[in-house]
């Protein structure tokens, strides 16, 4: 059998408020979130969840998600990190380091496929749950209680017959330009800003106790 879901982020302002969500169907759901965070994070957590929710049913999993970034570090980048000793190819830390330990961890022993859905395009289950993620954001801004949701309860539509065979971890990819990397390669962006711009700049990294550079990075 195999458990069908969806698994969405969100944080307004990125960073700012931030909400999580995964999402089976109207009976098996749960979202959460916290005070800051960035889109990566609540996206990352939400896979994260819905692992630690299934865990032990023992079921094939399948995940859609609308974020290429979380489905490429569990599939594709994670095994160098780890290699590397959970650094990048550029010999930096990788981003979010205590979610991507944790959700190596949750993967062991499982049967995980994801499957990319493009957001905001009327898919159901991705729907479903980009609207308690965004919810869920949206009650820490408030400062309101989140809608938790039920949890994970096992209802029959999320289930249905395993194919007799399995696709692999992840859906085969069409060669692309950046083939035999590890990781998104780096790019460089300049950008012209005027004196007022630079300093509204660093003042709002100042509020989120980030650099300049972090600030601008945890924007996209």
């Amino acid at each position: 059998m195999t458990i069908i879901a969806a698994a969405d982020g969100s944080a307004l302002g990125n960073p700012g408020p931030m909400g999580w969500a995964w999402y089976i169907d109207d009976a098996s759901w749960a979202a959460g979130g916290a005070p800051y965070g960035t889109n990566n994070i609540g996206e990352l957590t939400a896979v994260l969840e819905l692992l630690r929710a299934t865990a032990h049913t023992g079921e094939d999993l399948l995940i859609h998600c609308d974020s290429r970034y979380v489905i490429d570090s569990i599939t594709k980048w994670m095994p160098g990190w780890k290699k590397k000793g959970w650094k990048k190819a550029n010999g930096k830390p990788v981003l979010n380091l205590d979610i991507m330990q944790a959700l190596d961890r949750a993967m062991q022993g499982r049967r995980v496929r994801f499957e990319w859905v493009k957001g905001h395009a009327g898919h159901p289950l991705n729907e479903a749950a980009d609207e308690r993620a965004n919810g869920a954001a949206r009650a820490y801004q408030k400062g309101s209680p989140v809608a938790s949701g039920p949890g994970f309860t096992g209802s029959a539509p999320a289930l249905r017959d395993a194919d007799p065979d399995p696709a692999p971890l992840a859906p085969p990819a069409q060669p692309t330009l950046f083939d035999g990397f590890d990781e998104e390669p780096a790019v460089s962006l300049s950008i012209s800003l005027s004196p007022d711009e630079l300093e509204r700049l660093r003042a709002r990294a100042r509020e989120a106790r980030l650099s300049p550079e972090q600030f601008l990075r945890a924007l996209i």
